[in-house]
């Protein structure tokens, strides 16, 4: 997320970096590589030209000039320009039961799959969700929503699958005291802005009176996302924007320039292609990782959802105590996972040196392929491991006896180290450390 944008930002910093002190010189090349960087991340230039003139104005004052940390005071002030732009935190406007939240957006934005997710998302903060397919001219738009519906297990409305303004007025009718106290709908979208699509969403709007009409946009679209975004909105009066897409290639322009031109919130954003890749948009904490600062709170939140505590928790026990098996060890790689890749979780630690996360990936399949392919006997007690065994689970799992050889022997080197800190011995290089 933000890469390329991250890496240039990275850039101007050092030119001001470690420096006890600056001049306005210095100040002005970083300013100009910021501006540089965000035009090339696709940011509306009306966007750049405001930002850049509110840094410089306070940028060149005293206050960093004389600073004794000025490299601090300019990202400080990057932070706080980025989350001005950007706006607050702006949470659903869920009043009403049930609460209708009316999704739009161009066809391709990934509409249908984030109707789905939000489901999803609310379902896991304690709502009743249920979701209306009213997209009845994408091809199998509606059979894509009743298969994401069944996979989360959320009610899918689809009507006549024929005519949307039918489709709405039976699932008004269906939801009705049913206790499902949010309503989603999937509408219909185009592959470019016409007059009958937008007829057609009017004529939704004023039949449902929805709580939310939140856009889907490309993080990957750029500056025709942020377009497409002041039309929908000078016709529908949207209420916020949803950014889809944001583990692609996405430059940042979008995330950086939408609330500006319209006014309207970003409040959620889709991270990856699982439904579970779906999260609450917090300015601050988007501006951190611009800047390379990480987002230690997202990563937290993300592990309380997703980890089984429990199982985490006696995980820990049992490898404090120089008690885990390679079992153990797979229990702990599945929950991992819930996180997502390496790179996500690296991207959220602040400082993460830059390392090569595909090779970790890559040496993380390994592993749990060759544990994969081991019996429960020999996950539980390696020691029984022969040649034969071995060469049997090398076949299974697509690696080498020396893979394997690896795996074990970093094993009990792990092993060793537990019931050094156990006996209350520091291993050498360690001592001095206080745990």
């Amino acid at each position: 997320m933000f890469e390329s944008l991250q890496e240039k930002l990275t850039r101007a910093l050092k030119t001001i970096s470690g420096k006890g002190k600056i001049t306005e010189k210095n100040i002005q090349e970083a300013i100009k590589i910021v501006k540089l960087s965000l035009l090339e991340a696709d940011v509306n230039y009306k966007v750049v030209k405001n930002f850049i003139e509110d840094v410089k104005s306070k940028a060149l004052g005293e206050s960093v000039l004389k600073s004794l940390t000025p490299d601090q005071m300019f990202i400080k002030i990057l932070k706080d320009e980025l989350v001005k732009i950007m706006g607050e935190k702006s949470p659903l406007n869920i009043v009403h039961t049930p609460s209708f939240l009316m999704l739009v957006g161009l066809q391709g934005s990934g509409k249908t799959t984030t109707a789905a997710k939000l489901a999803n998302f609310l379902k896991k903060k304690g709502k009743n969700p249920i979701l209306i397919a009213a997209d009845t001219y994408r091809p199998a738009a509606i059979d894509q929503l009743v298969t994401l519906g069944k996979k989360i297990d959320v009610p899918v409305i689809t009507g006549d699958r024929k005519n949307p303004i039918k489709i709405v007025e039976t699932a008004l009718n269906e939801i009705k005291d049913s206790g499902y106290n949010v309503a989603i709908l999937d509408t219909a979208g185009r592959l470019h802005i016409d007059d009958e699509m937008m007829s057609e969403l009017e004529q939704i709007k004023e039949r449902i009176n929805p709580d939310e009409i939140l856009m889907v946009v490309d993080a990957m679209a750029g500056q025709d996302a942020v377009n497409s975004a002041k039309t929908f909105n000078d016709r529908l009066d949207v209420t916020g924007f949803i950014v889809s897409k944001m583990d692609g290639d996405a430059r940042g322009g979008v995330v950086l320039s939408i609330r500006y031109i319209t006014n309207k919130p970003i409040k959620f954003i889709g991270v990856g292609e699982k439904i579970e890749d779906f999260e609450d948009f917090y300015p601050d904490r988007i501006a951190n990782r611009i800047l390379g600062l990480g987002d230690v709170l997202s990563l937290i939140e993300k592990a309380e959802q997703e980890l089984d505590k429990e199982k985490m928790q006696k995980l820990s026990k049992k490898m404090i105590q120089a008690e885990f098996t390679l079992e153990d060890f797979q229990e702990q790689l599945k929950e991992i996972k819930k996180l997502g890749s390496l790179s996500k979780i690296v991207e959220m630690l602040p400082g993460a040196p830059k390392v090569d996360t595909n090779a970790g990936e890559k040496e993380l399949k390994t592993i749990e392929a060759i544990i994969n392919s081991m019996t429960p006997e020999e996950r539980k007690n390696p020691k029984i491991l022969n040649a034969s065994r071995k060469k049997r689970i090398a076949k299974g799992s697509g690696t080498s006896v020396q893979d394997i050889n690896k795996l074990l022997k970093n094993y009990e080197e792990m092993k060793k180290l537990m019931k050094m800190f156990k006996k209350g011995k520091m291993p050498f290089g360690l001592k001095g450390l206080k745990f």
